[in-house]
């Protein structure tokens, strides 16, 4: 497969170019030339196949120049044999709803589903070409944990996150501070998490800085993230659809990644009728949905905090697939998000967007009822994130039956929980530790050139 980038469709990348590079050099997210499309005869084939093996099928669709079947399916056995469940994810069917847990990875979310499975291709990578590289990750929560426990402790490798001073839950920033291994560094930033964001793609589009250190990126922006991330739609559509009609997914959303592989799925050939774009108050992806007005405004602080995003990466991909992947409308649109602080779609690309997706918003009183109410009707424990996916399909009226992605374990966000439970969600026994452990980390200030001279010095 060769994959392009959003602002040059005339240069062409091998999949190790994506991976190791994260961000294309002329700012443009990496997207596949040809998306591979299956067949029903072919869905049927994939039906009763096991995570693992399928997660080689569809993985292998996007990387088999770098990656033989064989090696590919080791690979990701070992990426995921230390997961608490069998199948890597598990489905609940709670009355009409059937919840997705994607969180029985080794740091409690979604993430390490994708990661796990990158920080074995990073070592296979550089192994391969006798290469040293150093990650550097945003996260609003979760991503860097899940980065972090994927990295730690390999040769050849360095990581450096940087998460927004008080923003994250305790659980997951200790999840990250608490890690004792010399090639992981922590960078609490004074700002918020679009902030942190903007300097890991500043740092990337640098092609002085960015060559000079060997940088490479995992942030939702990495290709290799997406394609790790639709394995579950297929699997769980299989678990879910017995008369193959199209089902829905709820996916709470801050920085497109997740939906967006959801997306994929759906080029591919799954029978997905919406993907709901679940958001709390910082609800740009809602109303670029429902008004064509793509404009980012101050980022509120809530209680489901990984979606304290209102610049949301990913979404240049969908921007380019409407616009019939025409580069030169996509640098339009990215360049008036710039210089006027907003982009404003046209009716006709609003539409396409309209045909798969749909959308709605939770507040943070809203969440709350949602996490009472599942607990009082069902004896659930779930976190805020997977609330406001539930409360977003509540809201609407959709035909066929719905998936509700749950991203994070309840215990990540204990505090919110019990206050609207009275029950306090546990770690699992293995985990406990964290609390008690001595955090490392550095704080530095909202200052782009400080960070890099940070990671200068310790590279």
């Amino acid at each position: 497969m060769e994959y392009i980038s959003t602002r040059n469709k005339d240069l062409t990348f091998s999949f190790k170019d994506v991976f190791l590079k994260g961000l294309a050099s002329d700012g443009g997210l990496f997207v596949p030339k040809k998306i591979y499309f299956y067949k029903p005869e072919e869905l049927k084939k994939l039906k009763n196949l096991s995570y693992n093996d399928l997660a080689t099928e569809i993985i292998s669709k996007f990387c088999s120049d770098e990656f033989d079947k064989n090696e590919l399916k080791d690979l990701i056995n070992a990426s995921y044999e230390k997961f608490r469940t069998k199948n890597v994810v598990e489905i609940k069917k709670i009355g009409e709803l059937n919840l997705l847990e994607l969180f029985h990875g080794p740091t409690l979310a979604f993430k390490d589903i994708a990661m796990q499975v990158i920080g074995n291709m990073y070592e296979k990578i550089l192994k391969k070409n006798n290469k040293k590289i150093n990650v550097v990750v945003a996260t609003s929560g979760d991503t860097g944990a899940a980065a972090i426990h994927a990295i730690k402790n390999r040769n050849n490798m360095k990581i450096f996150v940087l998460h927004p001073k008080n923003k994250i839950s305790e659980v997951q920033r200790k999840f990250m501070t608490t890690t004792k291994s010399k090639n992981v560094f922590n960078i609490a930033l004074q700002s918020n998490f679009d902030e942190c964001q903007k300097f890991i793609k500043s740092m990337l589009r640098d092609k002085n800085f960015s060559s000079s250190a060997n940088l490479s990126g995992v942030n939702s922006i990495n290709w290799a993230r997406i394609v790790m991330q639709i394995v579950y739609y297929f699997f769980s559509y299989f678990k879910v659809s017995t008369d193959e009609k199209r089902v829905n997914f709820s996916v709470p959303t801050g920085n497109f990644g997740d939906i967006y592989a959801g997306y994929i799925a759906k080029k591919m050939g799954l029978p997905i009728n919406k993907l709901i774009l679940a958001t709390n108050s910082n609800d740009i992806l809602k109303r670029v949905i429902n008004t064509g007005i793509y404009k980012p405004l101050k980022v509120k602080h809530t209680i489901s905090p990984s979606m304290d995003i209102q610049v949301a990466s990913n979404f240049e991909r969908l921007i380019f697939d409407i616009c019939s992947c025409d580069s030169q409308e996509t640098i339009k649109l990215m360049n008036d998000l710039k210089v006027n602080g907003e982009f404003i779609l046209e009716e006709k690309y609003l539409k396409k967007i309209k045909e798969s997706f749909c959308s709605e918003s939770l507040s943070d009183k809203e969440t709350k009822l949602i996490i009472n109410k599942l607990y009082k009707n069902h004896g659930m424990l779930i976190d805020p994130h997977t609330a406001v996916a539930i409360g977003a399909y509540e809201k609407l009226s959709l035909e066929g039956k719905i998936i509700v992605l749950a991203t994070a374990h309840p215990s990540k966000f204990y505090n919110v929980v019990m206050n609207e439970t009275k029950i306090k969600p546990e770690l699992p026994e293995n985990l406990k530790g964290i609390l008690k452990e001595k955090e490392i980390c550095d704080d530095l200030p909202q200052d782009l050139e400080k960070v890099k001279k940070y990671i200068l010095s310790k590279i």
